[in-house]
Order: C-alpha cells, then structure tokens, then sequence
C-alpha cells in the first residue's frame, strides 16, 4: 500500500476516497488522535481531504484542516498545533490524473516502515476502532495562519546579505511560501506559474530539467541571477544558473553539502549518490552516510547520527535543525544566501565535478527471485557489499548499483566512474548479475 514516499497512484483505481477514509480511521484508531490535514490544489483533493477527515472523526480524532498547503508546511504544523500526525493529500510530481496521502510525525520526519506498517495492516484486515455516536471527533481551524507561519520560519532561518534576484516556478503547486519568503528576505522575486491549480497547466508537476526548459529560457533572457522550481507539493526543489543551465541534483547536494557540514562531518545521502559528492566534500575530509532510498532513510539517519544536512538527488532538501521533512522552500532560501555569500550558481555548480552514470532497466518476472540470485554472486566475487537496499559495490574505480523498482517489473542498474570506459565496464558487470540471475 506504501512506496517510499506514502500512498500514491491514480484516481478511482489505486486512491479512493473509501482508502482516504480507511487510512483516517486506522490513524484514529492506531492511536492518533489529533491530526493534522492539508492538501495540494489537485481537483480530487477536496474530495480526498474530506474523506479522510470523516474517518478519523468516525475513531474519535480531531482533525485540524490547513487547506491548500505545502506538503513542509503540513509536516511543520504538526508540532505547531501538538498534533500527533500530520496527513498531506497530494501525489507530489506524478500527473494530475493521481493522487494519495503523505503521513507525518511531530518531528518532521516522514512516517517510517514501523508506523506505516501499523496503518497498512488495519486499512488490510478492517481494524478500526468506531467511537459511540456521540463521541465522535471534530474538525477545527489552526487558529493562526500556517503558511504565514513557515514563512517566518524561513526568514528565521536564513540571512541575506545582499539578497539577489530569483525566479520561482511554483509550478501552479502549493509551494508559493517560496516566493513569498525570498520576498520577505530582501529578494528581488518573479514568479513563474504561480496560480494554484492541480491540472498543473504550465508545465508538468515533476520538475525534471526538460519540464524546467521554459524556466531555463526565461532566465537565459532576463538579469535573474537563478531561478528555482517545485513539484505539486514543494517538499522537491530543483534550481537553474541564471544563464539557464539545470543544475544537477548531485550537484546541488554537494553545494548545500559543502557549506551545512562542518570539517570532518558528514551528510546523510542515499546508495544512489554521486560520487561527485564524495569528492566535493573531500577537501574538507568530510564524507557520505549512504542510506536506503527514500527521504524518510535520509531523516532517519539525520535524527540517529546528528548529522547537520541530507539530501536526495531527486530535490529532497533536509535541515535537520529546523524540520526533518524535506522542506523545497527552504531549500531555495538556503540557496539564495549561498549565492549571496559565494557568487553565482553557475560557478559554484563548475566547481563540482560530474562524472560519467550509466542507469539501465532490465525487465523481470520475479524481482525477489532475481535480487536474491545478483546478491549471491555479487557476495561471492566482492567481499564489501552494501545490501542495505539492493546490491552495491565499490571499487577503485567506480561503483554499481543493483536494485529492484518499487512499483514496475523491472531491476534498475546505475554505474558511475571517473571517465567513460570505467563507467561502461561497471555498467556491464551489473548487467551481467542480473541476466545470470534472470536466467535462472
């Protein structure tokens, strides 16, 4: 029922407000009484929301409704209001055709395999616990204005000195807390599809760089010194050079990297990382935590090592000093006072390395089968592996990554190297575990 990032997928198939109103019982019901409940502008969200609200009032909770919000902006409200969850209906980056339901702790930090697992087996097996009739939950308001809130957060956060120019692409999500706070920091801020709306009209939700193509264009033309962008719910944020070049996400985790973590320190970083990373931070004799993919790993090793900064390539941005929930907002006000303290973005993005990655998809018919069959020869050629979610090897002159997808037939491998024929040698040796252990 979960994938790494909550409940998701589309509308009237996989998400319906039956399973909105199951998953607001068992939270109910699994002893979450206070719940705190907002939403991104998709037109199914109204529907969704109501739903889940009504099951959790149906167990006896309270439901706090924020409406349309970011997805940080939820997670933040948690302990805001002493709620203990927070729910976000949203489907993030997917198309506007789904949606589903992001749960989170008074921490920040996303629900972790443990209370997930206690949601899924009372959605499963019906096991909810109905108040009496008249001991039913009630919604209320926050009694202050969260959005405004985490924009003050934000400014609190950060300081500018000499705050420079910024174009946000809200991306007709909910992250407009972005341009509003670089505003209140002293930014000169346009905005690019900034009207909430969850047909997401102006570009596709998932900010890859060919969906940031016309912000990169706009930037090109204009004395922006870069842009950023979000996803629907603007827990994501991906950024542009003000010539209108897309910044890699390994690079952009370097960057924040470099200046969050302190000489001898670590950030905390998925199994599928650049090794660009690695030798950014080299220089400060810091280093990469790996941890299993999925921004919850990444806060779960920030809160158990006291790490200052984590990250995941694909725009996940966690401070663990203000919130564990990856927080897109903050992680453009973050980028403005690095460019304001250090110079432009393109320089500073010239000055990581990046080297050559290859990722392959080979189709299975049993990926446990297949994984359990690349772990066993993997184990007996190399005596270092990292198992901790797939199969990765280190050598002296790259690594591979095999790991199985979480919702397609596929076992998906990633190699990188310092320079091309290493990068494709490493490529091959994944790729040949994985069509022996097919094979079978």
């Amino acid at each position: 029922m979960f994938g790494t990032s909550g409940i998701r997928g589309p509308v009237g198939d996989a998400v319906t407000t039956d399973l909105a109103a199951d998953v607001g019982r068992a939270l109910a019901s699994a002893g979450y009484e206070r719940v705190v409940l907002g939403r991104d502008p998709r037109p199914t969200g109204a529907a969704f929301a109501d739903a889940l609200s009504a099951g959790v009032r149906e167990c006896g909770g309270d439901v706090y409704r924020v409406g349309v919000q970011s997805t940080p902006t939820v997670a933040r409200s948690v302990a805001w209001l002493d709620a203990d969850a927070g729910v976000t209906v949203t489907a993030s980056h997917n198309p506007p055709t789904d949606n589903g339901v992001k749960l989170w702790l008074p921490s920040g930090k996303a629900f972790g395999p443990t209370e997930r697992e206690t949601i899924a087996e009372r959605v499963e097996h019906d096991d909810f616990a109905f108040a009496a009739w008249d001991a039913f939950g009630s919604e209320h308001a926050p009694g202050f204005d969260p959005r405004a809130r985490h924009e003050a957060a934000l400014r609190d956060a950060v300081s500018l000195d000499g705050a420079p120019s910024v174009v946000v692409d809200v991306g007709n999500g909910a992250g407009g807390v972005t341009a509003s706070a670089l505003d209140a920091l002293g930014c000169d801020v346009t905005t690019l599809n900034a009207q909430e709306d969850g047909h997401f009209p102006g570009r596709p939700s998932e900010p890859t760089p060919q969906h940031c193509a016309a912000l990169g264009r706009f930037l090109a033309r204009s004395d922006a010194d870069f842009g950023v962008a979000h996803d629907g719910d603007a827990d994501r944020m991906v950024a542009v050079t003000g010539d209108g070049e897309f910044v890699p996400g390994d690079v952009l985790l370097a960057l924040f990297g470099r200046d969050a973590v302190p000489a001898g320190g670590a950030l905390a970083a998925p199994v599928n990382t650049s090794l660009a990373v690695d030798d950014a931070l080299a220089d400060r004799d810091a280093s990469v935590a790996r941890t299993r993919v999925g921004d919850v790993h990444v806060a779960d090793r920030l809160a158990s090592d006291d790490l200052a900064f984590g990250g995941e390539p694909s725009g996940a941005w966690i401070w663990p000093a203000e919130t564990l929930c990856p927080d897109g907002p903050l992680a453009a006000a973050k980028l403005a006072a690095l460019v304001a303290d250090r110079g432009p973005l393109a320089d500073l993005a010239a000055d990581v390395p990046q080297y050559p990655l290859r990722r392959e998809s080979v189709a299975v018919e049993d990926k446990a089968g297949v994984m359990a069959g690349v772990r066993e020869r993997v184990a007996a050629r190399y005596d270092d592996v990292d198992d901790r979610d797939g199969v990765r090897v280190e050598t002296d002159d790259g690594w591979f990554l095999v790991r199985a997808s979480g919702t397609q037939p596929l076992v998906r491998v990633t190699a990188e190297a310092r320079d091309e024929r290493a990068a494709d040698a490493l490529r091959d040796t994944a790729r040949t575990f994985v069509e022996a252990a097919r094979g079978e």
